[in-house]
């Protein structure tokens, strides 16, 4: 198969034009990074309705967020991450089965009607129980996004596409914190969640009148526990889609404990204040370059080249920045530095890591993005969240997980590829 080719199907596909699916493709995905960026103003707010940290105006010091269960509200983003990544594992065969929009309308829905329930949430477990259930209802935006790509794109016209998607997201993690801590500034941490049931629901009514389906009836698949562990034992059996979603888990596992702990890195090691949202900001506008890049000269240079020639960078980056953490506290401007660096090199994998998982699986296109989506959410949270709870008030436990959890990924990827690395395969 060569990796320039069009997915072609027995009856044509109606397509929305190429702008308009970028942006929609985006805003499903974006449903996912607002869930968790524009509440990371509030997450101290929240900590303190439900008794988790002492109330206070003014920001925490390091003493207090070493007291046992200061770390707790964590979970608001890794609960939500954990459903997020478990839920894929079966909106994958649900949508290989019934196609891509009824399986969507189910998800949006859902997802509206959890946010409302996080709003009400009298106690934090039960705060906790509805993120969870908030990121099931988004596992499905997020499955049947990168299915709808495939179903109408392959190889690098593929990556391509998912770059452009990704320039259009990362609008979200780039611009939530800074409308999260406006709305704290006009109303308390629950109209966070009105704002994302609303955007649920303008989502339901965009896909509705204007998404055609992209999985005409002859290529969908059964939907019985034989079919599904079958078409989940191809995905396993295919090599690439199997070696790039381990080291998906493994690198975006970096990138969860980062956004876990952002929070506490930003107030309580180097006391930004209400400057939290620009500094956070300038990560996803470095992730958001590389993919501008990366849509660029994908077709030309190949997915392989490029995203391991920046796994490589990411692994020298963070392993200065460890260095740099253990040999004590880190000026500011060289932790900055560094972050951004880092940034941009995870801003190259997503795309292609995409990609290349799914370029042999053709109608298999919605288990495949549900195994990805599961190694790049649960296992990237369940990992990151481990290393965020280590947080000690220095920048030590997150830089030097980064630097391992890079080398284990260029690890898997290295076995992956048999030892030839950035070699283009057709």
């Amino acid at each position: 198969m060569s990796d320039t080719s069009t997915q072609s199907a027995s009856a044509p596909i109606r397509r929305l034009p190429l702008a308009e699916f970028v942006a929609m493709t985006a805003m499903l995905m974006a449903l996912n990074a607002l869930a968790i960026d524009i509440m990371l103003p509030a997450l101290p707010d929240m900590a303190m309705s439900f008794g988790l940290l002492p109330v206070t105006d003014h920001p925490l010091t390091c003493p207090a967020v070493l007291d046992a269960g200061s770390n707790d509200h964590q979970l608001i983003i890794v609960s939500y991450m954990l459903g997020f990544g478990v839920s894929q594992l079966f909106y994958g065969p649900l949508t290989d089965r019934y196609g891509r929009r009824s399986v969507l309308f189910v998800s949006l829905a859902c997802y509206s009607i959890a946010a409302v329930l996080c709003v009400f949430a009298p106690t934090f477990d039960l705060l906790i129980a509805a993120r969870v259930f908030m990121g099931a209802s988004a596992g499905g935006s997020r499955v049947i996004a990168v299915s709808a790509a495939r179903d109408l794109y392959v190889g690098r016209q593929m990556a391509k596409v998912m770059s452009l998607v990704m320039i259009v997201f990362m609008t979200a993690p780039i611009l939530a914190p800074f409308f999260g801590q406006m709305m704290l500034h006009v109303m308390p941490w629950h109209g966070i969640f009105w704002f994302l049931a609303g955007f649920g629901v303008l989502m339901f009514l965009w896909v509705y009148f204007r998404l055609p389906e992209t999985l005409p009836p002859e290529r969908r698949v059964p939907l019985n526990p034989s079919s599904i562990l079958r078409s989940y034992w191809k995905v396993f059996r295919t090599r690439e889609a199997l070696g790039y979603t381990i080291a998906s888990g493994f690198l975006f596992g970096a990138l969860m404990s980062y956004i876990s702990s952002s929070e506490q890195l930003f107030h309580n090691v180097y006391d930004t204040g209400e400057m939290f949202p620009l500094w956070f900001a300038g990560a996803a506008v470095a992730m958001t370059a590389s993919n501008l890049i990366n849509s660029r000269v994908v077709e030309r240079l190949g997915m392989r080249k490029i995203s391991h020639t920046a796994l490589i960078a990411f692994v020298i980056v963070s392993a200065i920045h460890a260095a740099f953490a253990l040999a004590g506290p880190v000026d500011f401007t060289i932790f900055y530095t560094l972050l951004i660096a880092a940034f941009f090199c995870i801003g190259f994998q997503g795309p292609n890591y995409n990609a290349i998982g799914m370029e042999r699986l053709g109608a298999l296109a919605g288990s495949g993005a549900a195994l990805i989506g599961f190694a790049s959410s649960f296992v990237s949270a369940s990992i990151g969240g481990l290393i965020a709870r280590q947080f000690d008030c220095t920048i030590t436990p997150i830089f030097v997980g980064h630097f391992v959890l890079g080398a284990l990924a260029l690890a898997v990827i290295f076995i992956t590829e048999r030892g030839k690395l950035m070699q283009s395969h057709h």
